[in-house]
C-alpha cells in the first residue's frame, strides 16, 4: 500500500491487490476515522487469472478459489462448464419469434425443434469450462422460461467490430459489441424505440477480456450492470415482436447469434418469486393497519402526513419485498423509512433506516456524510444524490428489501443497489453497531423528525427468500 497529497485534497491510497489489478481511493485529509476506513475499504473484488481460467480469486477472502460456472450463494447455474444440457437452439426465422412460433403445430415445433438443435452442436462448444460460439448457425435458448430474475453473465468478444447480445424472456436485447467501432459501449437495450436504448457510459473491457453483465429485471423494467458500472438504470424493455404489446411476462434467456464468434462463462441466474399480488398498506382514510406515533400522523385528502410526528410502523412484520411509496418533502424536511424494524428501540440501528430528507437544503450545506443523504441506508450505503424533485413536488419511490440486498429507486433512477453484509464487513460507514442489518423481518413504517411530509399511494409485493441469508433473527 502506498499513499501520496493529492492538490491538498486529501490522500490517494493505491492498493496492488492480485497481478495487474490497481485501486486508487481519494480521502479526504479531513475526514474521520469511520469515513477514511469506509474509503479505503475494498469490497471483494473478482480477479481472474487468465493464465487459469478454471479457478477465480475473491480478494477480500483471502484468495479462497472458487470453481469456474460454480453459483453464488442463491443462483444457480444455466451453463454446467460440462455441455449444452438445459440449452437448446433456437428456431431459425421466422420462428425465433415467440408469437410466430406459439402458432406452430406440436408436430411442426418438434420437428424445427429437432434441426435447430442438431444446428447447435456443430456451432456452440464447450472447451475447457468455456461456451465458445464459432459465428455460425443461430443463437442459443435455455429450455425454460424465467418471469422476475437476476441474472450474471460473463463474455468475451474475440474480434473487432464483435457482435452479440442478451435476449430477455425471448425478446432483444442487452446489446454486446465493439465500442470502437459504434462508440457506444455495451449493455443498452438496444432495440428499444421509445424509451431508452443507449447506455449511461462505456464500461466495456479490451476485445479480447471477460467483461461481466448483472443484470436484474422485474415486471418490464430492466437493470443492467457492466464490470460493476451502473450502464441501464431501469428501464422499460419493449416488445421487439409486438411493439403494440408490452414485453412477455415469460420468456428464455437467449444468447444472441450476430455472425461473429463470442464466449460465455459463469452464467447463473436467481429467480425472483412473488408470494402474492400487490397489498395497500395506506387505504387513504385513517391509518387502519399502523401502529406506533398515530397521534403524530393525520389523514388529508388521500394523503398521509407527518404533522410532526415520530414512529409510525405497520402493525405486520415483512421480510423480502417490493415497497412503493409516493412522498412530497418541505423545506429541511427530516424524515426515514424503517424496513425489518422492531416495535423497540431505534429502528435505524436495530432495523435499517433508508433517509427521507430535503438533502438540498441550506441548513445541511457541507454537513452531511455520504450516508445521511435521501435514500442511502442510513450509516451503512451511501446513495446516488441529484434524483429528488424539487421540494414541493411529489416523488416515487421504490424499495426491493430480497435477502442481503437493498436496491433503492428514486422517481426512476437506481440510487442504491447494495449487499448489506459486504457493505458493512469490517465496520460500518458510521463506526457504530447495526444489529438490524441481520434481521430477517421487521416492521415498515415512517421515521418522523419533527418535520411535516407527506406520503401516500403506499404498497407492497412480498417475496419469496431472498438470495443471501442475511439474517438471524
Amino acid at each position: 500500500m502506498q499513499s501520496k497529497r493529492a492538490n491538498n485534497k486529501g490522500r490517494i491510497i493505491k492498493i496492488t491487490l492480485i497481478t495487474a489489478a490497481v485501486f486508487c481511493l481519494l480521502v479526504p485529509f479531513n475526514s474521520s476515522k469511520a469515513d477514511q476506513k469506509a474509503h479505503k475499504k475494498v469490497i471483494t473484488q473478482l480477479v481472474v487469472d487468465e493464465k487459469c481460467p478454471e479457478v477465480c480469486k475473491r480478494v477480500s477472502e483471502g484468495d479462497k478459489k472458487c470453481a469456474l460456472n460454480t453459483p453464488p450463494k442463491g443462483f444457480v447455474a444455466l451453463f454446467n462448464g460440462k455441455d449444452l444440457s438445459g440449452w437448446k437452439g433456437l428456431l431459425a426465422r421466422p420462428n425465433d419469434n415467440p408469437i410466430v412460433r406459439s402458432k406452430l403445430s406440436p408436430e411442426k415445433l418438434k420437428e424445427a425443434q429437432g434441426k435447430a438443435d442438431e444446428l447447435m452442436k456443430s456451432h456452440w462448444k464447450v472447451n475447457k469450462g468455456i461456451l465458445e460460439f464459432d459465428g455460425k448457425g443461430f443463437s442459443l435458448s435455455t429450455m425454460r422460461d424465467y418471469q422476475d430474475f437476476e441474472l450474471l453473465v460473463d463474455w468475451k468478444l474475440l474480434t473487432p467490430k464483435g457482435d452479440s447480445g442478451i435476449y430477455l424472456r425471448g425478446a432483444p436485447q442487452v446489446q454486446i459489441w465493439d465500442p470502437a467501432q459504434h462508440k457506444i459501449g455495451s449493455g443498452g437495450l438496444f432495440n428499444n424505440k421509445k424509451n431508452p436504448s443507449k447506455p449511461l457510459v462505456t464500461a466495456d473491457n479490451p476485445i479480447g477480456q471477460w467483461n461481466t453483465f448483472r443484470i436484474r429485471m422485474i415486471g418490464e423494467k430492466v437493470t443492467v450492470y457492466l464490470n460493476d458500472v451502473l450502464v441501464v438504470d431501469n428501464v422499460i424493455l419493449e416488445n421487439y415482436w409486438d411493439r403494440s404489446q408490452p414485453i412477455f411476462s415469460t420468456g428464455p434467456i437467449e444468447l444472441q447469434c450476430h455472425g461473429d464468434p463470442i464466449c460465455f462463462r459463469n452464467i447463473f441466474i436467481r429467480e425472483i418469486k412473488h408470494k402474492s399480488g400487490w397489498r395497500k398498506l395506506f387505504n387513504g382514510k385513517d391509518l387502519t393497519g399502523w401502529t406506533g406515533d398515530t397521534k403524530g400522523y393525520v389523514v388529508e385528502d388521500g394523503a398521509m402526513m407527518c404533522k410532526p410526528g415520530g414512529n409510525l410502523l405497520t402493525v405486520d412484520e415483512f421480510g423480502n419485498f417490493i415497497f412503493q411509496f409516493e412522498f412530497k418533502l418541505t423545506p429541511g424536511a427530516n424524515n426515514g423509512l424503517g424496513i425489518r424494524a422492531p416495535l423497540e428501540g431505534r429502528p435505524s440501528y436495530q432495523g435499517m433506516e433508508i433517509q427521507i430528507l430535503d438533502d438540498t437544503a441550506d441548513k445541511y450545506k457541507d454537513f452531511l456524510k455520504p450516508y445521511q443523504f435521501h435514500g442511502s441506508i442510513y450509516g451503512v450505503v451511501p446513495s446516488r444524490q441529484g434524483c429528488l424533485k424539487p421540494v414541493g413536488q411529489w416523488n416515487q419511490e421504490e424499495v426491493i428489501a430480497d435477502g442481503a440486498n437493498i436496491v433503492v429507486i428514486l422517481n426512476g433512477h437506481t440510487i442504491v443497489d447494495a449487499d448489506i453484509i459486504k457493505a458493512s464487513e469490517g465496520g460500518t460507514m458510521d463506526g457504530r453497531d447495526h444489529p438490524g442489518l441481520s434481521r430477517s423481518k421487521g416492521h415498515i413504517g415512517f421515521l418522523g423528525h419533527g418535520d411535516q411530509v407527506y406520503f401516500r399511494n403506499i404498497r407492497i409485493e412480498e417475496l419469496e427468500d431472498g438470495k443471501t441469508a442475511c439474517c438471524t433473527k
